[in-house]
Formats: structure tokens, sequence, C-alpha cells
């Protein structure tokens, strides 16, 4: 698929999963570098924010305006992905003061393989936004082409209300 970022071209390894398909399997590391499997972020309606890299300023803002929308949600999952180590991830949430958001890396690009959002070029994931059923079925998306652009946050947090 391709992307941008600053206008420039950019592509990913794939098309990303779409509505109806269920979540494939990947491996990712919390912020204690335990291993999340995609079957444990299942059993909630669960959001998936995926953001380039934590320390820029769209990321830092995508995950700072869920981070205070989870207390919205009391039977939601939230989570942010990036290809930050578990460090540099746990550095941020500590001087941002994020701590409702848990944050996932992919380090090892388990997740952007798996889910074909992995930019090779800049060893980064697309900026994207997903809503899982319980079951694993993705049931939002929102795949962000110029990655310098914010999410619509909006469109994702109204879905999650009208779906409770």
């Amino acid at each position: 698929m391709q992307i941008t970022r600053h206008d420039q071209p950019l592509d990913t390894i794939g098309t990303p999963p779409a509505v109806g398909t269920q979540l494939p399997q990947f491996d990712l590391k919390n912020a204690a570098g335990e291993t999340v499997t995609s079957a444990q972020l299942l059993g909630k309606r669960t959001l998936i924010s995926v953001v380039p890299d934590i320390d820029t300023r769209v990321c830092s803002i995508q995950t700072k305006h869920f981070n205070q929308a989870v207390d919205q949600f009391e039977d939601v999952h939230f989570y942010t992905i990036s290809t930050n180590t578990i460090e540099q991830q746990n550095n941020w949430c500590a001087a941002e003061g994020v701590k409702n958001m848990q944050l996932l890396s992919d380090e090892a690009l388990s997740f952007g393989k798996a889910m074909q959002l992995y930019v090779p070029s800049n060893n980064t994931l697309q900026r994207s936004i997903f809503i899982l059923e319980a079951d694993g079925t993705i049931s939002y998306t929102e795949l962000i082409i110029e990655q310098t652009d914010e999410p619509d946050y909006a469109a994702a947090l109204n879905f999650l209300k009208t779906a409770q």
C-alpha cells in the first residue's frame, strides 16, 4: 500500500486486513518486557492505535488523545503499538504522564508484518486505528495515508459509543 510522509511516497509491505476479517496472529512486548500475543488482546472490544514513532509530535498527540478517552469506555481495551523499544515507550509514558493507555512494542515487527503495516524504508508502522470485537473480528479501520496527519478521533470514539 502506498502512503506518504511529508508528501514523500513510502510503501507498506501489503494491504492491511479489512473490516470483517479476523485479527492475524502476532507477538508484542509490554512495558515489563513480557510477550503479549494477539489472542491476549481479545475478550473485550479493543481499540488499537498504531503510531510510527512515539517520540514524534503527531504520535504523541494521538496516544495522549486516546489515553484521555479510556475512562469513557469501561469495557474496552485501549492499546498503542509502535516499533519503538520498550525502554523508549516507558520513558515517553513517564515523561508525558500517560497511565491509562497501554503501549506495546513491535520492535520485532511481528505485528507490523502480520497486519501488513510495516514500512521497510523507515522501519516504522503505518499510522492507523483498528477496533476489534471481543472475538477478534475487525469491525473498524482507519488507515492514514499521509503519516503526518492525525486520525479521525471522533469517528473512532463514536464507533465505540454507538456499539456499546
